[in-house]
């Protein structure tokens, strides 16, 4: 058995290699899933209204959370391979559904195919906050967002090709597939189980919320998770319906804005363990108001690189703010706690994607990229409210 505690870099590429699979589950979802939708006849707001039903337990999270915490006996580890399996199962089904017959049962595989995941990446979370020290919580949250960067920059350039060239059931079995490989790796590691009791949930999670500090973070998380999850959908059906690329070029046009979140995440994640949490996302944020620059995209070449740079300030935002979410999370509650919390960005960014196609029908594709950037004001002027320890300051 490999014993991850001796050293951190079997940490890092542990919760890399976990989140690759959670950013290759999200490529199909994010990127595949809307263009197969519309590929099949489906008007714009169904298909996100459709991907956004199926990635709904990312903002239930906090219904899971508990669960692993509860079942404290039984560590982490059993949590992850068997939401593992589900997740790939699940995709393998998806395979023999024609949405265009069995809508309800596709969309239903694919909300189980994200629970599998789920369960994976709420069990990760509770192992990473227990294992890791406070100065190296920004490289392992930076570790985890390379990783499902990586996985989301192979799944909308290797898997989106395969969808274009083999179709869309080959796209879902190669996903799958990866996903169960990657679950051999948490198979062969040593969990030391750190509780020695049931923690008291119910009381523990009352004490942290009563907290001014937990209930501003909770705020910015939502307040953050609008401002990203406006163009979540948005920006693959751009590409189609404005800019006319196919599946295979779309593609390969994400893969240079999850290449530059992937970098973004590991600065930012590095940055926040040397110069403080908030100063970083200080940074990130106000850098990310280049999202409005999208409305001057008329050309792929244009897109691609505005697209990129996005990419970098989102990766690093992402990295320090799940790092101070860590910083303040209970260990003894810790999948509860930061699911809960994690539950709430979640719930901005996908209860906002689902209907971000109705918006871009209403308000058209640049006025929904600059609420986006003007998002970026309201996220600030919270995170100035939050006090957090001195060192954590600057």
């Amino acid at each position: 058995m490999i014993d991850i505690s001796k050293k951190s870099w079997h940490k890092y590429f542990l919760f890399g290699s976990l989140y690759f699979s959670e950013g290759l589950q999200w490529s199909l979802t994010a990127v595949i899933i809307p263009i197969y939708l519309l590929d099949k006849g489906f008007s714009l707001p169904l298909a996100t209204l459709v991907a956004g039903v199926g990635g709904a337990p990312w903002y239930l999270k906090f219904v899971f959370g508990p669960t692993t915490d509860y079942f404290y006996q039984f560590g982490r580890k059993p949590f992850i391979i068997v939401g593992g399996l589900l997740g790939a199962i699940s995709l393998f089904v998806l395979i023999y559904i024609d949405p265009l017959s069995f809508l309800i049962p596709f969309a239903l595989f694919l909300f189980l195919s994200h629970l599998g995941i789920i369960y994976m990446d709420v069990s990760c979370d509770g192992w990473a906050i227990q294992i890791s020290k406070e100065n190296e919580r920004g490289k392992v949250n930076g570790a985890m967002w390379a990783g499902i960067f990586t996985g989301m920059a192979v799944g909308t350039s290797v898997i989106a090709s395969i969808a274009q060239v083999y179709g869309y059931g080959m796209s879902f079995l190669a996903g799958g597939s990866i996903i169960l490989v990657l679950m051999i790796y948490p198979f062969l590691v040593k969990e030391v189980k750190i509780l020695k009791k049931r923690p008291k949930i119910a009381s523990l999670l009352k004490e942290e919320f009563k907290k001014r500090t937990t209930q501003l973070i909770a705020l910015f998380g939502i307040v953050s998770g609008i401002a990203s999850g406006l163009i979540l959908f948005v920006i693959p059906l751009y590409m189609k319906t404005i800019l006319q690329m196919d599946v295979g070029q779309i593609g390969l046009v994400t893969t240079v804005y999850t290449i530059t979140l992937g970098i973004g995440g590991l600065l930012g994640g590095a940055l926040a363990d040397r110069w403080g949490r908030k100063m970083v996302l200080f940074i990130f944020i106000s850098a990310s108001i280049v999202t409005a620059a999208l409305i001057f995209a008329n050309t792929w070449q244009i897109f691609a690189v505005i697209y990129g740079v996005i990419g970098f300030f989102s990766g690093g935002w992402m990295a320090a703010s799940c790092t101070l979410v860590m910083d303040i999370t209970n260990p003894k509650i810790g999948a509860t706690q930061y699911s809960i919390l994690m539950s709430i960005t979640n719930f901005g960014e996908e209860g906002i994607g689902t209907i971000s196609g109705s918006l871009v029908v209403l308000l058209g594709f640049g006025r929904v990229f600059l609420f986006s950037a003007w998002m970026c004001g309201p996220a600030l002027l919270i995170l100035y409210f939050i006090r957090l320890k001195k060192k954590d300051l600057y």
